[in-house]
């Protein structure tokens, strides 16, 4: 074969392999555009919200939508199960359901009875990957209808959002649309319920230093069955709340309660002491100190519990 031959035949195979990539490479960068579908969400109404265990029922409608036809859509809910999904409309580029749905999310009670929490209705799709599949907010069609009560719990608004949820294990990542609605208790119910027990239970300890010291065995009785109450009182707010590793507000609250027990405690303790030995200027000393003193330090450090710890 001559040279000008095999310069040919190089000159051919050069144009078939050009040609097979302007075509291949089109082809393949279509087949990696993931599915585009917009989710919408409206929130029709929701179930009691159980702090114990973070879940509550949720009723809504989903749209998914499409530019061109949607595949054949295949979600779950990541935070709980549907019970029941009724589609009302089904055409090529868009999907309406009706849902009605058992689900959960995590409680934060840090700053309980006082506490905000954030309840989540998480969608993915089960099988396609964010590489095939992505969504991507409605937000004309999103939204928390104006009729809901939700018992005990102020609603102060909502969001939706698209994260990328990654799974290590697998070296795979899914695109997840997350639903989240803010809600907050009412502050005035939960003072009241809370914390106007301790209150009144306050008033009488902080009554009894005005009680004159000969009369200190009095004192001492009332500031007992005061600690009494505290601790069954305490006992009873921690029931409304499941087993957490660290100190609500309520908590704190009630640790402060119980330094002021001591410290009358201790006071009292003291004046008794020195009725024995008869030191009757020094018991009289320390009664005009703490007759009405009290009744401003103590309200004091309940105020920068508030202010410090909410």
């Amino acid at each position: 074969m001559t040279l000008k031959n095999i310069r040919l035949v190089i000159g051919l195979l050069f144009i078939v392999f050009s040609a097979f990539l302007v075509t291949a490479v089109p082809l393949t960068s279509e087949q990696k555009s993931p599915e585009q579908v917009q989710v919408g969400l409206y929130l029709l109404n929701m179930g009691k919200f159980d702090v114990a265990t973070g879940s509550f029922t949720a009723d809504f409608y989903l749209s998914l939508k499409c530019e061109k036809n949607c595949s054949t859509p295949n979600f779950e809910f990541m935070n709980g199960r549907a019970s029941t999904i009724d589609k009302m409309v089904d055409k090529p580029n868009e999907k309406f359901y009706r849902i009605q749905a058992n689900l959960n999310s995590p409680v934060d009670l840090k700053k309980f009875p006082f506490d905000h929490e954030e309840v989540q209705i998480i969608l993915e799709d089960k099988e396609k990957a964010s590489s095939q599949l992505q969504y991507v907010p409605l937000l004309k069609e999103t939204g928390i209808d104006k009729s809901i009560v939700f018992t005990g719990w102020n609603i102060d608004g909502w969001r939706a959002e698209v994260h990328e949820h990654e799974y290590p294990i697998y070296g795979e990542t899914y695109s997840q649309y997350v639903y989240s609605i803010d809600i907050s208790r009412i502050a005035l119910n939960s003072f009241l319920k809370t914390f106007l027990p301790v209150i009144f239970i306050m008033l009488i300890v902080l009554a009894s230093f005005v009680i004159d010291p000969d009369k200190v065995a009095t004192r001492l009785t009332m500031t007992g069955s005061s600690l009494v109450a505290a601790v069954m009182f305490h006992v009873s707010i921690s029931n409304q709340i499941p087993p957490v590793g660290y100190l609500t507000f309520a908590d704190k609250f009630m640790v402060l309660t119980y330094f002021v027990l001591l410290m009358s405690f201790v006071i009292n303790i003291t004046l008794l002491e020195l009725q024995e030995r008869k030191h009757h200027d020094l018991i009289e000393k320390i009664h005009r100190r703490t007759e009405f003193s009290t009744l401003i330090v103590v309200p004091l450090l309940y105020v920068v519990l508030f202010l410090v710890c909410l």
